[in-house]
């Protein structure tokens, strides 16, 4: 190509070394034909590490920076007569066309064009619903969970998890409407991780289909889960996340933390959850509490005693009182919080949702109504004693 072109060319790559800087943690890759004549050539980059990339190109591999792209891409281009290139980025694509009358640059989104490629008939199987992970668009992140084959279909075993996985993407995509904008990424801190499954979908859902910068940490006693979660965060390139074996009570981020997430943990693990994200100060908290046992044994009241004396009764309002008295909690601290069903009570009784958003310092009323019920109830909540820890 003419030397005026290549210099244009290298113009625009110097862009995309900014935006390669920038969004270092959601780069996938660059892919290069070079074309002479009728014949092409190939040449590949991927991520290497922090500021470095590799690049192949006719059976040659060598490591450059991240500032060495455009000047190795414009070098290359002046032996040939056409170059398209592709640079890809989670839910981003950026087409770079040069040949020796100009240079065009245009943007795709990604997952549109993944979906096509895809091209397969998968949600026919699902049903009529307008599904927020849809099959086509999130292949590789579903196959990684293992909710989809390697052909691209849903496991038949695996469509309930798929609703319900979806489900909460859409109860989450209202938090992360309050949200709104800010400057820098999305700080979200989950509870009690597990293998993450659902965090990996919020991760697809805000950074590949919202365009949202995000970052995740994941925590868990359990040494064999966080490593499971750092196998597969790996192998989707998922960057933007790290995980830690750690006792949550003694955990502090480093970091402002926009949203915590605590799903299915048990008896007072949500409530050492909690009590971390209001030390924090979390903008959002989102809950489904699993097992309750803490209050079975405190509570007492005599009005109700001849109901409670079955045991099966006393368990049942033990469970309520344990999620209400955690929701007026969180309004005592300044959270608006609402408490819904997370999934049908057919799949399970715990189905509850407790989401709450910080709307100032403190709520007095909510303070007293709190102290006054746990006097009446004889009991002493582990979310404030966490709290005040």
């Amino acid at each position: 190509m003419k030397k005026q072109i290549c210099t244009k060319l290298q113009f625009f790559m110097k862009g995309l070394e900014q935006r390669l800087t920038d969004n270092e943690d959601f780069f996938k890759t660059v892919d290069i034909e070079f074309k002479s004549g009728a014949k092409t050539f190939p040449a590949r980059m991927k991520y290497a590490g922090p500021g470095r990339l590799n690049y192949s190109f006719q059976g040659v591999s060598v490591e450059i920076a991240f500032n060495e792209l455009g000047q190795k891409v414009a070098k290359e281009a002046e032996n040939f007569d056409q170059m398209h290139l592709i640079f890809s980025e989670r839910g981003t694509r950026i087409l770079v066309d040069a040949d020796n009358k100009d240079v065009k640059v245009k943007y795709q989104d990604a997952v549109e064009e993944e979906a096509k490629e895809n091209n397969h008939q998968a949600s026919a199987q699902i049903g009529n619903r307008e599904y927020f992970i849809k099959v086509g668009q999130a292949d590789g992140l579903l196959k990684a969970i293992g909710i989809m084959t390697e052909d691209g279909k849903i496991k038949n075993d695996m469509i309930r998890k798929y609703n319900q996985i979806d489900r909460y993407v859409e109860l989450m995509d209202g938090m992360l409407k309050e949200l709104g904008e800010k400057t820098g990424p999305i700080n979200i801190l989950d509870c009690g991780c597990g293998k993450s499954y659902l965090t990996f979908v919020l991760n697809f859902y805000l950074k590949n289909i919202l365009k949202r910068d995000c970052y995740f940490i994941g925590l868990d006693y359990s040494k064999g889960v966080i490593e499971t979660s750092k196998k597969i965060a790996e192998q989707l390139g998922y960057r933007n996340m790290d995980f830690y074996q750690t006792d949550i009570k003694r955990y502090l981020p480093d970091r402002e933390i926009d949203l915590v997430i605590s799903l299915h943990a048990c008896d007072t693990a949500t409530d050492e959850a909690l009590a971390l994200a209001l030390r924090c100060d979390s903008r959002t908290i989102v809950a489904v509490p699993c097992c309750h046992r803490e209050l079975l044994n405190q509570y007492s009241f005599d009005l109700l005693s001849p109901i409670i004396k079955h045991g099966i009764f006393k368990a049942r309002l033990a469970d309520l009182l344990t999620d209400g008295l955690r929701s007026l909690y969180l309004e005592a601290k300044g959270y608006k919080t609402s408490v819904i069903e997370y999934i049908s009570p057919l799949e399970t009784p715990k189905n509850l949702m407790i989401r709450a958003i910080k709307v100032k310092e403190s709520n007095q009323k909510a303070l007293e109504e709190f102290s006054e019920l746990k006097k009446l109830l004889s009991v002493e909540p582990a979310v404030e004693r966490l709290t005040e820890m």
